[in-house]
């Protein structure tokens, strides 16, 4: 049965396709950028911590960790390993439930330990032991379970602790398709093992202008794997013949791709680092400063500027909306037949249910010789099978289902 108040709004969105826009900008930052540093930090402390509450108690307390500071280091890399002379150093914020029924709860040595194994698992080269200083702040806050199980016994949905917005789209373009496996490429295991010399910091930008697309990547490259500006530069065509391997899958646009572009041979510039990530020098990263929740950035399109790393599973609508707007999208674009762009907006309401939004907005382009009026009602009942089982992106994200940059 449709839920009435679910405030689900379909229209048509008049507007040119991505697609068929002369101009389209995307880009990602890498898992080893400073931003998704800390993006990633953020939301691996909220999984522990989230996994811990349950473990100890049988459910998900209160908790918010994005707030995350990552400062640059310093280093000296050269060619066959150079050295970290200053520690980056990772400031950990946000807030926490720290006493639970008088009980002290431990907060600051489950996040730094998550900080700790998300950073040895991400940064491959970064011997975290030495060369990180990682300083929980988290704030305190205390709870009693009574108090809080017969809250969640009166309100089986959460209800919202923000006004606040999330928003998807679907389906990607080529271009931002090609962006995003960029990156994956680069970073997969498969590839680590051919090329370990290849940082994890890697920034793709992508420009297409009509039928041409230009892809720009910065690879930090590890200085202790390559022993020579010769060896350098077999990484670099290593990199290259890869992207050019991969973009042929996804489009049949010329695509010119450019490796480590700020490289001055003559003047003996490499992009080489110690660790495989640019925070070893003085790059700074913030939580929700790089990619949005579908893993890209992407000016062309609708985006939430709402930073999802880190807040709470449970209630916060500044992820699970942006989430729950992707997978929205995803699904109208994926099943129903007419739509060539559709583009989702769900807004939540302070303190009331997260399974009813003060409204959900999907927008769609129907392709040509169709009409919106055809689909509506399909999309709205997609949007209202989603929203009446919110709880599972919970789930999902607990499980590890779901990348929030």
């Amino acid at each position: 049965m449709v839920k009435k108040n679910r405030n689900i709004i379909v229209e048509e969105l008049v507007r040119t396709p991505v697609e068929m826009q002369k101009v389209e900008l995307v880009e990602r930052k890498g898992v080893g950028h400073p931003d998704s540093i800390a993006d990633g930090i953020a939301e691996a402390i909220s999984r522990a911590l989230s996994r811990e509450y349950i473990r100890r108690y049988g459910i998900i307390l209160h908790h918010n960790t994005d707030q995350v500071e990552v400062v640059g280091g310093r280093a000296y890399p050269r060619f066959g390993g150079g050295e970290v002379i200053k520690p980056i150093y990772i400031l950990l914020s946000g807030r926490a439930v720290e006493f639970v029924d008088r009980e002290m709860f431990p907060v600051h040595e489950v996040a730094i330990k998550a900080a700790k194994d998300y950073l040895k698992k991400t940064v491959k080269h970064l011997d975290v032991n030495n060369y990180v200083v990682i300083d929980s702040r988290i704030g305190q806050g205390s709870v009693d379970l009574v108090g809080v199980f017969n809250k969640v016994k009166e309100n089986p949905i959460p209800l919202s602790n923000d006004t606040s917005f999330g928003v998807g789209y679907a389906p990607l373009s080529e271009t931002e398709k090609i962006v995003l496996e960029t990156e994956r490429l680069l970073n997969s295991e498969e590839f680590k093992k051919k090329w370990p010399a290849v940082g994890e910091d890697i920034k793709v930008m992508g420009l297409r202008k009509g039928e041409e697309i230009d892809l720009t990547i910065a690879a930090a490259i590890v200085d202790s794997e390559v022993q020579n500006p010769q060896e350098y530069m077999e990484v670099k065509e290593g990199i290259y013949n890869a992207i050019k391997e991969l973009t042929s899958k996804y489009t049949n646009r010329d695509v010119n791709i450019y490796v480590n572009t700020a490289d001055d041979p003559d003047k003996d510039i490499y992009y080489i680092t110690v660790t495989g990530t640019s925070a070893e020098a003085g790059d700074d990263g913030s939580v929700g400063r790089g990619n949005r929740v579908n893993g890209l950035i992407t000016p062309n399109r609708h985006m939430s500027m709402e930073a999802a790393g880190g807040k709470n599973p449970v209630s916060h609508v500044g992820k699970i909306y942006n989430i729950l707007a992707n997978l929205i999208a995803r699904d109208i674009a994926e099943e129903i037949e007419g739509v060539q762009e559709v583009y989702v907006r769900i807004l939540s309401q302070i303190g009331k249910p997260i399974d009813e939004p003060l409204v959900a907005s999907i927008q769609a382009i129907p392709k040509p010789g169709y009409k919106v009026e055809q689909f509506e009602r399909q999309a709205y009942e997609i949007a209202d099978e989603w929203l009446a089982n919110i709880t599972k992106i919970q789930k999902m994200i607990l499980e590890d289902e779901i990348n929030v940059f």
